[in-house]
């Protein structure tokens, strides 16, 4: 979910049932998450209406993308992906080169 929002600009917003067609999420399940990550301050919600319909939107913070940022490059240094010598892709089996 949060790669979905940071994908999208700064100040850009998804609406909740845009997000969970996105994800292919339960409402409930989408519903959890976003209580989750709103207690973290990583998303922020507006609630508002459209056509008499009530409709709540959705944007990543800026908290939220440096916590996904921090996230990502943790996981990119546990994969060595940062090391150039740890590139194994055209590597055959045996390690000859």
């Amino acid at each position: 979910m949060m790669v979905t929002l940071q994908a999208l600009p700064p100040g850009d917003q998804l609406s909740f049932s845009r997000l969970r067609e996105i994800l292919g999420m339960t409402s409930g399940n989408l519903s959890v998450h976003i209580r989750k990550l709103e207690e973290a301050e990583y998303v922020h919600s507006v609630k508002t209406y459209e056509r008499r319909s009530p409709i709540t939107y959705f944007s990543l913070t800026p908290q939220g993308r440096h916590a996904l940022e921090e996230y990502v490059q943790a996981l990119q240094a546990l994969l060595g992906a940062n090391d150039p010598d740890t590139d194994t892709a055209d590597t055959p089996p045996g390690g000859a080169r």
